[in-house]
């Protein structure tokens, strides 16, 4: 497989797994109870926020995209920053309009 379908389902995957984490209850409400179990403190309130999770959920996919450590750094900002364009325009296209 090529390197663009490569970052496509990369991007994809860094996405769906950042929003299960963050923002869903999961199969059989686990993930909701490990954000429970998480609670308030540093880690509760990173699996909050999607803009959070998506460096860590991509770092391990950044390995499929990256030939070396510098490769790799840049491979997970760019898996994060699609992952925070998509959360962005899935908030915009789901808040109420403003009527201008």
């Amino acid at each position: 497989m090529g390197f663009w379908p490569r970052l496509a389902l990369a991007a994809l995957a860094a996405w769906r797994l950042t929003h299960l984490l963050a923002a869903e209850d999961g199969p059989f409400g686990l993930v909701l109870k490990l954000r429970t179990r998480l609670g308030n403190g540093a880690w509760g309130q990173l699996m909050d926020c999607p803009y959070c999770v998506s460096l860590w959920v991509a770092a391990p996919l950044a390995l499929l995209l990256a030939r070396d450590l510098l490769g790799w750094a840049l491979s997970v900002l760019a898996l994060s920053g699609a992952v925070c364009i998509v959360e962005a325009a899935l908030d915009t296209l789901a808040s109420p309009r403003k009527e201008r």
